[in-house]
């Protein structure tokens, strides 16, 4: 091994790290870094999903990039820019915009806020630039042991996020928002002073059509393959019902509970904890003894349990019923997200996987963005137990085309008992 490539593995899983890091920590605190803005369901739904629609658009762009140019001044061009959304969003929260005359009383913070997220999301390709380094210094036998980074670091962003997000905002609530920024510039140093180039000119590729990079078409292909289209629907539904109550439960637990931001990120926190638990060490050994299809009803019924859960705690029981609830939620997703890639993989042959795969990433980014506005919405039209009963209604509906999609080849649902 050359003395580059622990550097680059280090930068890859830092990056990797970063990526998740500084939306685990905003977003369980955002209803309270927006408190002094706006207390309505709609607007904290649009921020939360302004982020996905931003990595959405702009995914497939970076990764041509990297292609054309080079991994290095890709990743370093995306961790800057994650470096200025993150410092944008602290300032805007940190500014007492009351005690400017000219500032006072309108629009200009929620300009700020939702140029600051849009900026940290077109940034948000990182991941798959990363991961394209991590392919770059393998060898094909050592890639499942590289890629096990990109687990490892999405697992412990999720659980260090909030962790450190509750902590610190014990002292002051923006101060998690700096702490993110300030990893985010760390991440920037490191990857300006140690990455080398994994892609080297002779691998280089000529930039695709315009109409290549459109991630509609993408997502026009995969749904016309009648193989897939049922579970794909299914992969899209599930996370827009699950992005979607999500994204107002911090703002439920601190209307309906008066909780703070400590008890919020520790609820997030919970999640991270089962999910990459469920994930890092579970899932291979359920797999092989119940099978991707049974395992992916089984988490949805777990998730449906978990939202009904939440809105009937009490404020003198919550901490009993909600910890126990986000628990259930997270073991739920973390059955029924790889799961349900797997079957959509199994029904494909080799030579549509990647295109199927990344697919399924924009689904997801897409039903990220859509979901978080549709249920601020009934959060505040219908009722701030709604967007549960709605996420409810669309589980269900995930449930019925999953299970409308008998096993097939490889799809083993073996008797447990």
């Amino acid at each position: 091994m050359s003395w580059k490539r622990p550097s680059t593995s280090l930068c890859a899983f830092l990056t990797l790290l970063n990526d998740r890091l500084g939306e685990s920590i905003v977003f369980p605190l955002l209803p309270f870094l927006l408190a002094s803005f706006t207390d309505n369901g709609r607007t904290l739904g649009l921020l939360a999903g302004s982020y996905a629609i931003a990595q959405f658009a702009v995914t497939p762009l970076i990764g041509s990039l990297s292609d054309r140019f080079g991994r290095r001044p890709v990743i370093g061009i995306c961790v800057a820019g994650s470096v200025v959304g993150l410092s944008l969003f602290a300032v805007t929260v940190s500014i007492d915009w009351q005690a400017i005359p000219w500032a006072a009383g309108t629009s200009l913070p929620l300009v700020l806020l939702f140029a600051a997220r849009l900026i940290d999301g077109v940034s948000g390709g990182t991941a798959a630039t990363a991961g394209a380094v991590l392919a770059d210094i393998s060898t094909p036998e050592n890639r499942a042991k590289a890629f096990g980074l990109i687990g490892v670091a999405f697992g412990l962003g999720f659980i260090l996020g909030p962790a450190f997000g509750g902590l610190l905002s014990q002292t002051n609530v923006t101060l998690p928002v700096w702490a993110a920024a300030a990893f985010a510039l760390i991440n920037l140093l490191l990857v300006l002073l140690l990455l080398p180039e994994t892609h080297p000119p002779e691998a280089r590729l000529a930039m695709p059509r315009k109409r290549d990079l459109n991630p509609l078409i993408a997502l026009q292909k995969v749904f016309t393959n009648p193989q897939v289209r049922r579970l794909c629907g299914a992969f899209f539904l599930f996370f827009l019902a699950f992005n979607g109550f999500t994204a107002v439960l911090v703002l439920y637990f601190k209307q309906a509970f008066d909780w703070g931001p400590g008890l919020a990120a520790n609820a997030f926190l919970v999640v991270g904890v089962v999910a990459t638990v469920v994930q890092g060490g579970l899932i291979g050994p359920l797999v092989k003894r119940f099978g991707e299809w049974r395992l992916t009803l089984a988490g949805l019924g777990f998730v449906i349990a978990g939202c009904l859960l939440v809105p009937m705690a009490t404020a003198e029981n919550a901490t009993r019923v909600v910890f126990p609830a986000v628990a259930i939620l997270a073991l739920g997703t973390g059955l029924v997200t790889p799961c349900l890639r797997a079957l959509v993989s199994r029904r494909l042959d080799d030579s549509g996987q990647g295109a199927a795969l990344g697919s399924l990433q924009g689904l997801q980014s897409l039903g990220s963005f859509i979901g978080p506005p549709l249920a601020g919405l009934a959060y505040d039209v219908v009722g701030q137990r709604s967007p549960f009963w709605l996420g409810i209604t669309v589980l269900a509906g995930v449930a019925a085309l999953v299970a409308g999609g008998l096993p097939r080849r490889g799809e083993h649902a073996p008797d447990p008992f």
